[in-house]
């Protein structure tokens, strides 16, 4: 049992932010590091997320904070200066303020497969000690979920927090609940904890790539746009559902589409494109397809589908992203999809070959 920490902020908290997407389990992760304070380590703990309210897909923070258990906490806003900040996924680096708060002491976690010295050359870390973790590679191979391999991460770079206490915390909440998932996942935390990579930002690193435009993220009272107008417009704040794949997308057959529009009718977020065209020498709207960018692959479409133009297809089998192109002509006989670079924002499901039971753990 643990009952200190090795820095505190002048409010005596030990701070944790978590920046995640909605379905990689930032928020589970979040309520286990505060349990973890308050029942295996003895201190004082309270932990709480914030996100849209379409979750998956869309950007997620979760904000755990320790105290000795004689103080109490009456600290309840956003963790705005973390101790320990983890970034579960590297597409969110340059496109929201993940690095925002960092200090000196600051440790951050980035879920990567490039190497520390590798990442600050890319985003030009300014300041604290980064941690590199190939979180999804590492995830797949134990069969584990991201998160869990992002808990012994963090324990690990905490430097005071027992891997022991964090195993038993797992079998604790997840073993009793799901105990056939429990043995993977505490490979992930082990793994997580052995693998994790470490490097000092120098002042050198700060000369890549800026990772982070302030000034486009910090309207407030006093400076919000006349009329609070939304700049970012859709579902989302990106408008990109496509993390929120599991594994399978719909692939659209032209050649067997009649048109009957009951793909549009059921898809939740309107990806089917429609255009005017001839049928028959009568004017009629084609579809033109799927514009992947807004699919979340619920696969409705591929259920409703009377005719199979609509079919179930692995992910993993196009590691390009599928995009609309609604300049291009329609193209019978062939696959509606372009590939058009690696999808930045993916979790690790869309790479397994069957969809996995959440059993909570996203």
């Amino acid at each position: 049992m643990q009952n200190t920490l090795p820095v505190t902020n002048e409010n005596g908290y030990f701070e944790i932010r978590l920046e995640s997407i909605g379905g990689m389990g930032a928020n589970l992760c979040g309520k286990m590091l505060g349990e973890l304070g308050a029942l295996y380590l003895s201190l004082n703990a309270s932990s709480f997320s914030s996100y849209g309210s379409e979750k998956r897909g869309s950007p997620v923070k979760a904000f755990v904070r320790w105290c000795r258990e004689d103080m109490p906490i009456r600290v309840n806003s956003p963790v705005v200066s973390p101790h320990i900040l983890c970034i579960f996924h590297e597409g969110l680096m340059g496109r929201l303020p993940v690095l925002d708060g960092v200090k000196p002491d600051t440790k951050i976690i980035l879920n990567t497969p490039l190497s520390p010295d590798e990442a600050m050359q890319k985003y030009g870390f300014a300041k604290g000690t980064l941690y590199c973790i190939d979180a999804l590679k590492i995830a797949m191979e134990s069969h584990s979920r991201i998160n869990m391999v992002l808990l012994g991460a963090i324990a690990k770079a905490s430097e005071f927090v027992p891997l022991d206490c964090v195993k038993s915390l797992c079998r604790d909440t997840i073993g009793k609940k799901y105990p056939d998932l429990i043995a993977s996942n505490l490979e992930g935390v082990q793994k997580g904890h052995d693998l994790l990579s470490r490097a000092v930002i120098s002042a050198a690193s700060a000369q890549g790539t800026p990772a982070l435009h302030k000034d486009r993220f910090t309207w407030g009272w006093d400076n919000a746009p006349q009329g609070g107008i939304n700049h970012r417009f859709g579902s989302t704040v990106s408008n990109d559902l496509s993390p929120s794949r599991e594994g399978y997308i719909p692939l659209f057959l032209q050649e067997k589409c009649i048109n009957c529009g009951l793909c549009d009718s059921t898809c939740p977020d309107m990806v089917f494109q429609f255009r005017e065209g001839n049928i028959d020498g009568k004017p009629a709207m084609i579809n033109g397809g799927l514009d992947y960018f807004h699919c979340k692959g619920c696969l409705r479409c591929v259920a409703v589908c009377p005719t199979g133009a609509l079919v179930k297809a692995l992910e993993k089998d196009y590691p390009d992203k599928p995009w609309f192109v609604p300049n291009k002509d329609l193209l019978p006989d062939s696959i509606r999809y372009e590939k058009t670079g690696p999808n930045g924002w993916i979790t690790s499901d869309s790479y397994l070959d069957e969809k996995r039971v959440d059993g909570g753990i996203t």
